[in-house]
């Protein structure tokens, strides 16, 4: 197995997808500690949702497909931010009602396109053969934006988390740092489809932050310890992959499940 392991690292193609996907693990880590705080964890899910259908509609124009899908999930987010903010729905009910529709959007443009064909395969459930040269050039360069962006406005990100009311009576403009939080997740969702796939991608932002906060009950230990957690989980996934010819994305999010019943062990035990 260490021979298979020196052997892997040895492929230009996976120190590229191991180094892009731990960009990627990292921006969902540190999304994701938002959102699960935020209640409002699911926004994954739904919006890679929203990325089957637009990958769908990208397969079936023959077009590039992060150019298809990246306008369409933002928009989506943009939308799901609205509707709930509006309080007619629920952020839950709103999420619902968009990944239900655009699953369905996207099986109807799939068979109208007669059926699906690999590309669109493995989007939906990830493949690190997948990645091309400008998949990996367009990843590295969003998960930076999203990085800097994230550590730019932290604070502001931190009062709107906590409470949203209090932020606003200081000023922070919290409709605007809600719809960049959307965003940023949109974003994310985006480039790591390539290699988690659309069912599992939401799996990078969920995880890690629940895994974190089973020990830890500090903000800034969560969100350094999911980011920490998040890449070990990847990097691991990916050897385990490789090693047993298992799907990417599978192995990422059992492996993500061992930790986290490994730190719910760990937190009982300190009596957290």
């Amino acid at each position: 197995m260490f021979e298979d392991i020196i052997t892997m690292f040895s492929y230009e193609f996976m120190q590229k997808a191991i180094f892009v996907g731990a960009l990627i693990a990292l921006c969902a880590s540190l999304l994701g500690v938002i959102l699960v705080l935020k209640r409002y964890s699911m926004i994954g899910d739904g919006l890679s949702h929203v990325g089957f259908g637009a990958l769908s509609l990208a397969v079936a124009l023959n077009a590039a497909p992060l150019l298809v899908a990246m306008p369409v999930v933002i928009v989506a987010a943009f939308f799901l931010l609205r509707l709930s903010d509006k309080g007619k729905l629920k952020g839950d009910s709103a999420i619902a009602l968009i990944s239900s529709s655009a699953i369905a959007i996207g099986v109807i443009i799939n068979a109208a396109s007669n059926g699906s064909n690999m590309d669109l395969n493995s989007y939906m459930f990830g493949s690190v053969l997948a990645m091309s040269g400008s998949d990996v050039q367009i990843s590295i360069i969003l998960a930076i934006v999203v990085l800097s962006i994230f550590i730019i406005f932290y604070h502001r990100i931190f009062a709107i988390t906590f409470d949203e009311n209090f932020a606003k009576a200081t000023g922070i403009k919290t409709g605007f740092y809600n719809t960049l939080l959307a965003v940023l997740t949109a974003v994310t969702i985006v480039v790591g489809m390539r290699i988690m796939g659309t069912m599992l991608i939401s799996s990078l932002i969920i995880f890690p932050a629940l895994t974190s906060m089973r020990v830890f009950k500090n903000f800034k230990k969560v969100i350094i310890s999911s980011g920490i957690i998040s890449i070990i989980c990847f990097i691991t996934g990916v050897i385990f992959s490789y090693v047993y010819s298992f799907p990417t994305g599978a192995c990422i999010v059992v492996t993500n499940l061992c930790m986290f019943l490994i730190f719910s062990a760990i937190g009982k035990i300190l009596g957290r």
